[in-house]
């Protein structure tokens, strides 16, 4: 037995020397295989080392540092199929994760973690939450090579494919459109780049499908998306809770750890990281250039006419950030050319850019990425659409025209342009800082007051810019030195200050209970107001001025003009009806969200954002007489008869018919919008469980039904559309499972009462109003 024992042994000493042999046989062999596979590609150095070559094949070389680290993988659209999806463009995001190279075995996986459920790793549950927030383990790639202190592993298949994590495509939107696999054939990988601090992949999936979007005759769908691999800061930033009376960008999280007797789910503002350079100073009270400050550059695209507006509207910040303690927080700067620094990307994350984009599309938009372990922005990409400048002049002149010589004409003075895209890049660098819009701020001063030059050159006309208060549509012919295009307010001085202030020697917790009582003393001001929807008529989008009512009497007042004005306005000599055809179309949407802006009022709820400990009651109904009056308005400015809307004059000179649907399209719309089963049972349910005396549902239908028919002798055609409108609303309001049953008893005796008010009306002797009653009264009596 020993000897048997000693023999093994033997053997195992040989053997070890061997296999150890053929490890460094092997190695030498892997080296020579990582040279052959990545022979004549491209090398790009960055924080993951790439090889990519025309044939579409892309490996990467992973640094052993990189295993294990916190790295964000971005992605977004760069094109997408015309009239593919009403909520994704050119840079909407398809995901957004946290991700990890995994070492396991002889394989490298890529796998997704998440911060959003923490506990501290002394604590007992701890396990619990790690056991049962397992990560998704996204793709497995094989080791390649081990060489030069990492690991190279070929991702072509995972890049021409809508691989885990990507989400080029929603179920919803596959299921809509039919949609089958990708087509490996038809799809590539586009370009590779790499640089410090990130990995960039652009790609073109391409799909078959049978049905394609409204416009497009090809069964094929292609998207081109790139993917940004980003590392992480080693030193997370400390992180700021949200406070959800002051609007900011926030991300989810939930403490297991929480001493209440429950999860604790709790909010963290993004923000970018400024330290003020010199701290005493800053505690002084004395403003300090931060260590870091926010730096944007401009696009070497974007025309030279366009660069100072644009370098204001990034800089206007400076001010805000002057309110927490910084100068020279924010600057813009104009991007070095290739002989300056060859180094520059504009797709380098270590840089934030303004783009200029030349396109129809008519927007502008303000993305940027986050640590979600603490909320840091990294970096950010401003969008300019060149085709927004159109969206603005038109708006220009439909809205302030009236009272503003400037805005009379479709050559709009270059420093009119200029001011109104400072101010949109204003608006865009806002939600690259962190905030949101807050649409409760336009409603924060008094109507009057924005006919005041004085006032609106100094406080503009909403309290922030984060709104969608573009244009001073309420100032009136005569009213003097009227600023009519929006500004940054005294909220986003507010807002920053929140979000940017430092305080030293304080933890996070403790931060956040000074920033509560801070906010105390503002947040029941109307001036520093946030809301940003539900059925609050103080938090609309495109209004101004406190009295929803008042507001659009002057707009329409306004609007009324522009219509009589509307051709000498726009056409030039030897010029087409085709802009006056674009103006037109405009202006009645203009005239819509007049009408909704006071429409809003029936059945709303003003919102305050409260803690306990501040006087007030967060939800109260817009009172009942303030709603009446809106009916009022109703119906004299949309149930009754707008000729002014479709002025033959102009309406003959680009459309041979459809220019009458267009404005009952907007009753009947309104209409559907106050007797839809969401607004009824909002207001029934308000009615009965919310403080102030609102208007009940059963009122709000019999006012209805006095406007829209019994007030009418003799409705004209556009009134004969309405009624037949409301009979078919009515009635289908009777099939929705969802309406309660109360409201379908009021339902039931109105159409009762139509019914016998239809009856005597049907015995007129007006062939063309006797057809009208028949009919209306067969729908009533037939149902």
């Amino acid at each position: 037995m020993k000897h048997l024992l000693y023999t093994m042994a033997l053997g195992l000493l040989l053997i070890v020397p061997a296999n150890a042999q053929k490890k460094e046989k092997d190695k030498e062999e892997t080296k020579k295989d990582m040279a052959s596979l990545v022979k004549g590609m491209t090398l790009d150095l960055g924080l993951l080392n790439t090889y990519f070559n025309e044939e579409g094949h892309l490996f990467f070389h992973i640094p052993a540092a990189v295993l294990d680290q916190d790295l964000l993988m971005v992605s977004r659209y760069v094109q997408i199929p015309a009239n593919f999806n009403a909520y994704s463009n050119a840079g909407s995001k398809t995901s957004e994760q946290l991700i990890h190279f995994v070492k396991k075995a002889n394989k490298i996986q890529l796998i997704q973690v998440s911060y959003s459920n923490i506990a501290k790793g002394k604590d007992p549950i701890y396990l619990s939450v790690v056991q049962n927030n397992f990560n998704p383990i996204l793709a497995a790639f094989e080791i390649k090579s081990e060489e030069g202190a990492g690991y190279l592993i070929e991702v072509t298949d995972y890049f021409m494919d809508d691989s885990p994590g990507f989400n080029v495509v929603s179920s919803s939107d596959k299921s809509d459109y039919k949609m089958g696999g990708v087509d490996k054939k038809r799809s590539s990988i586009d370009g590779v780049a790499s640089f410090p601090i990130n990995t960039e992949v652009t790609h073109t999936l391409t799909y078959s499908t049978d049905k394609a979007p409204q416009g497009n005759r090809s069964e094929t769908l292609s998207f081109q998306v790139n993917h940004s691999i980003i590392e992480l800061p080693k030193d997370p930033m400390p992180i700021r809770y949200e406070d959800q009376r002051v609007g900011w960008f926030s991300l989810d999280k939930v403490n297991y750890s929480s001493e209440a007797l429950k999860s604790d789910a709790y909010r963290i503002a993004r923000r970018w990281r400024l330290e003020p350079s010199d701290m005493e100073a800053y505690k002084r009270g004395e403003l300090v250039t931060p260590v870091k400050p926010i730096v944007y550059y401009l696009d070497p695209a974007t025309p030279l006419k366009w660069r100072p507006y644009f370098r204001k509207g990034i800089e206007d910040w400076n001010s805000a950030f002057e309110k927490a303690g910084f100068k020279n927080a924010i600057m813009a700067k104009e991007a070095p050319s290739s002989e300056e620094d060859p180094d520059f990307s504009p797709e380098d994350a270590r840089f934030s850019m303004v783009r200029y984009v030349a396109s129809t599309t008519r927007n502008a938009t303000g993305p940027s990425v986050s640590d979600p372990r603490t909320g840091e922005i990294i970096e950010s990409d401003i969008i300019w659409y060149h085709n927004h400048l159109r969206s603005y002049r038109n708006r220009y002149l439909l809205e302030t025209a009236a009272a503003n010589p400037k805005a009379r004409t479709l050559d709009t003075p270059e420093e009119e342009i200029g001011e109104m895209m400072r101010r949109v890049i204003s608006h865009e660098i806002g939600h690259a800082l962190g905030l949101p819009h807050n649409m409760k701020a336009s409603s924060a001063y008094p109507v009057d007051s924005l006919r005041s030059g004085t006032f609106t050159q100094k406080m503009g006309i909403a309290t922030t810019i984060m709104d969608y208060a573009r244009f001073n549509y309420i100032a009136q012919p005569g009213d003097q030195n009227i600023r009519f295009v929006r500004q940054l307010g005294p909220y986003d001085n507010y807002a920053i200050e929140w979000g940017y202030r430092n305080f030293p020697g304080q933890s996070p917790e403790e931060v956040r209970e000074t920033l509560k009582k801070w906010v105390d003393g503002y947040s029941t001001d109307p001036m520093y107001m946030f809301g940003s929807g539900g059925n609050d008529p103080n938090t609309q989008t495109e209004n101004i001025g406190d009295d929803p009512i008042k507001a659009s009497n002057y707009a329409l007042l306004n609007l009324k003009i522009v219509g009589r004005n509307l051709k000498a306005w726009t056409l030039e000599d030897a010029s087409t009806f085709n802009d006056l055809e674009e103006l037109h179309g405009e202006f009645l949407e203009v005239y819509r969200r007049y009408i909704y802006h006071v429409l809003t009022m029936v059945g709303g709820v003003n919102e305050t954002r409260l803690n306990n400990n501040q006087p007030g009651t967060p939800y109260v109904n817009v009172l009942k007489e303030r709603q009446l009056a809106a009916l009022d308005f109703l119906n004299q400015s949309l149930w009754k008869p707008q000729a002014w809307l479709i002025e033959r004059a102009v309406v003959s000179t680009f459309a041979s018919s459809g220019a009458l649907e267009k404005v009952t399209d907007i009753q009947q719309g309104a209409l559907k919008r106050i007797l839809s089963v969401k607004k009824l049972n909002q207001m029934l349910s308000s009615q009965q469980t919310l403080a102030g005396a609102g208007l009940s549902v059963a009122a709000l239908m019999d006012r209805l039904v006095l406007d829209i028919f019994k007030e009418l002798s003799a409705p004209e055609l556009s009134s004969r559309e309405l009624q037949k409108n409301m009979i078919i609303q009515l009635l289908s309001l009777n099939e929705e499972k969802d309406l309660q049953p109360e409201i379908k008893g009021y339902i039931y005796q109105i159409t009762q009462d139509l019914a016998a008010y239809l009856k005597k009306a049907q015995r007129t002797s007006d062939p063309i109003l006797k057809a009208h009653y028949n009919y209306c009264l067969s729908m009533v009596t037939n149902s």
